[in-house]
């Protein structure tokens, strides 16, 4: 059993190489409030005077003190392994029967216990200044002395209350995270000191142990200053438990004054003292009580408690030793072919891009679409909507359709509805069609260069390694992109010029939206027939029809086809859309002429039936060939982009990526580390090895039967 408590120590030698604190071994953690005797109470366990002195706050970092009990033959053989070289010559590091160590001076031997007080009266200034600022950084010292027991020990700065001096305000906050920091270490001891001439039941440190203890079954009470209490008082109660009871159990000691301490009086006749102020005071309770008992105690119940944790320890140490291992496989192993290794990555590199355009690359996006399936969504969702939603006649008035008409028969009344009107306006609507087009090629383009840093991310690890190889990966890959996305333009753009090329009206779905929208002119002409009265004769009913309706529109005015235009807007038929058209001019004076470019002012007027029918026919025209058109580029501009661009690049992404960087002359700046990775694998190598060598330790106690 005493053999655990070196156990841990080589423990927490192992973890310290590393600087790590991610196993929390079994310790001793001491807590009291400033003034309470805390430092009293570790000297005299160490047996010398090593803790800083002074008023106010003086310890002010975390003091991990581990205490090693060693004999004459263990002094030897540490005076054999400790010789080392220094300038060319050998030295024994150790000339004394005791010893400490610090772990931020290496291999440093201190036999000059002073000079262990001042390193940390140094040590706590270098980190936590000289403004009585507190640094959760702790110090660690191991003392080495055939007059100690086996005990790790950790000294906390004492609970204060009203800052003083230079102090931060919140001092203690501070003080209060920092000491919870260690007593909510479930592997802890807590040592509750209180002073005796203070009231036990306003114990800061009992307070705060039974808050993360509330069972106190890793809390033992410590009374100081039985020699300070007022005159005919004691602390019989307190130590009898009846007071505040503590499982563990309650020790009162008896420390050095202030005028002890100044007049360098030894521990060892302090400790004397302490036996005969026992037996004298307490003669019955002095077995039980006392630095001497108070250290055998604490060696037995940290053994206990270590032999009760190690079963978790262990766990914990395996636990992590494969997480680890884990972590550095991913970092990846030193290269030996950097050749090999180069055309590897590149290779990796394109079979998962291309992996991830099809759908099957190993890490699935769960959060978003991601490759080939935010194309599908960018084809069939995006673009096919924004297509869907451009309305056929949109930006297209009645003005428009008219005014096309009318430019198309020149002087001319026309008969019939000119075609060169229809191909002039649905021209002018399948434009717009080009705009969406190129949009689809440009989101389609932005998600493959998002393809390139998924991969990065998420699929090949090994290139977080290289930094330099990431980086000309990235610049070839957007390179091969850019250069195909003009093509790929040029190819949507062309889809949208063949449209415009050739008005195709015999197209079969045009040509069956004409003679359906034919048989629904026929169909209204017959029953407005249907609806005249029974007095007009047929022919002069069919005389009003489309074709008459120009001729007697002709007839109503001598003066020109025009003029009765106007005359007839001014009539105001009903049921008849209402247009701008040209007001003519005032009439000229005599011997004035007449200026028929000036500007008229345009007025509103109903359409004829004629032309109200000519532009429902053209509308018509047009969003029936319009729709067919749209039809033809939502179903090419998906297969051309696939084509020029998302298949080109993915049949020549290889082939580029070791054209332009598969170079004997490229291989050592490509493949240069970074120093961030590799200062991470080697802080996991050497955590690695750390767990191994505590799985080792934690092995030998079960061959020894320790555990």
């Amino acid at each position: 059993m005493e053999a655990l408590i070196p156990v841990i120590n080589k423990l927490q030698d192992v973890f310290n190489t590393v600087g790590a604190d991610i196993i929390q071994l079994p310790q001793i953690v001491v807590v009291g409030t400033q003034s309470s005797g805390k430092s009293s109470v570790l000297e005299s366990l160490v047996g010398r005077d090593i803790l800083p002195r002074g008023t106010g706050i003086v310890t002010r970092r975390p003091l991990i003190l581990q205490l090693v009990h060693i004999d004459s033959e263990d002094r030897r053989k540490t005076n054999e392994e400790n010789e080392s070289k220094r300038n060319g010559r050998l030295y024994r590091g150790i000339d004394g029967e005791e010893w400490g160590k610090f772990l931020h001076t290496k291999n440093k031997i201190y036999t000059d216990f002073e000079q262990i007080r001042q390193e940390i009266e140094s040590e706590t200034e270098r980190v936590s200044g000289n403004n009585k600022g507190i640094s959760d950084d702790p110090i660690h010292l191991k003392v080495f002395s055939p007059h100690v027991v086996n005990l790790t020990l950790v000294d906390l700065p004492g609970i204060t209350k009203v800052p003083v001096g230079d102090q931060p305000k919140d001092i203690e906050i501070q003080i209060r995270e920092l000491i919870f920091k260690y007593i909510s270490n479930p592997n802890s001891i807590i040592l509750a000191v209180t002073a005796a001439n203070t009231d036990m039941a306003t114990s800061e440190a009992l307070k705060v142990a039974r808050e993360v203890d509330p069972d106190g079954r890793r809390t033992l009470a410590v009374v100081t200053k039985l020699d300070l209490m007022d005159a005919g008082t004691d602390a019989m109660d307190v130590l009898m438990g009846r007071v505040i009871p503590v499982k563990l159990g309650i020790i009162g000691v008896v420390n050095r004054s202030q005028l002890d301490i100044n007049q360098k009086k030894l521990v060892a006749d302090s400790i004397r003292d302490e036996y005969a102020f026992l037996q004298k005071k307490y003669p019955s309770l002095a077995n039980r009580n006392g630095t001497k008992y108070l250290a055998r105690t604490l060696n037995r119940l940290l053994m206990h408690h270590i032999r009760d944790c190690l079963p978790e320890l262990k766990t914990r140490i395996n636990v992590l030793a494969a997480q680890y291992q884990s972590l550095l496989n991913s970092y990846g192993e030193p290269i030996e072919d950097k050749s090999a290794t180069l055309l590897q990555l590149i290779t990796k590199f394109a079979a998962e891009y291309c992996h991830t355009i099809e759908g099957t690359a190993k890490y699935i996006e769960t959060a978003e679409l991601c490759g080939g399936a935010r194309i599908c969504y960018i084809f069939h969702e995006t673009f096919g909507r924004t297509l869907e939603s451009v309305d056929p006649l949109g930006g297209l008035t009645t003005i428009d359709v008219l005014t096309a008409i009318r430019n198309a028969t020149g002087p001319r009344p026309a008969l019939f509805v000119p075609e060169v009107s229809f191909e002039l306006l649905v021209k002018r609507q399948v434009k717009r069609l080009e705009e969406p087009s190129l949009r689809c090629v440009e989101l389609v383009h932005e998600e493959m260069q998002r393809i390139i840093q998924h991969c990065s991310n998420y699929s090949t690890q090994e290139l977080l390694r290289f930094p330099k190889l990431h980086d000309a990966i990235v610049e070839v890959v957007t390179s091969l992109l850019r250069k195909r996305l003009p093509v790929t333009n040029e190819m949507v753009h062309n889809l949208v010029a063949i449209e415009l090329a050739y008005i195709n009206t015999k197209h079969p779905d045009f040509a069956d939206a004409c003679g359906l929208m034919n048989n629904n002119i026929e169909e209204q002409r017959r029953n407005r027939m249907r609806d005249l009265p029974s007095a007009v004769p047929r022919d002069k009913a069919a005389s009003s029809g489309p074709q008459a309706g120009s001729v007697s529109d002709q007839a109503d005015s001598g003066t020109g086809n025009w003029r009765g235009m106007l005359k007839r807007g001014e009539e105001n038929t009903g049921g008849e859309r209402a247009i701008l058209t040209p007001t003519l001019p005032a009439s000229p004076q005599k011997g004035h002429a007449v200026n028929l470019l000036d500007v008229p002012v345009p007025v509103s007027r109903k359409l004829s039936a004629r032309e109200q029918r000519d532009c429902e026919v053209i509308e018509r025209l047009i969003k029936s060939y319009f729709l067919i058109v749209r039809k033809n580029i939502q179903d090419s501009v998906p297969k051309a982009v696939m084509h020029f661009l998302v298949n080109h690049v993915k049949d020549c992404l290889q082939s580029e990526l070791v054209g332009q960087l598969y170079k004997s002359g490229l291989l050592d700046d490509l493949l240069t580390e970074s120093e961030d990775m590799a200062q991470r694998r080697n802080e996991a190598a050497d955590m690695l090895k750390a767990l191994q060598k505590a799985s080792q330790v934690i092995a030998e106690i079960r061959e020894t039967h320790l555990w």
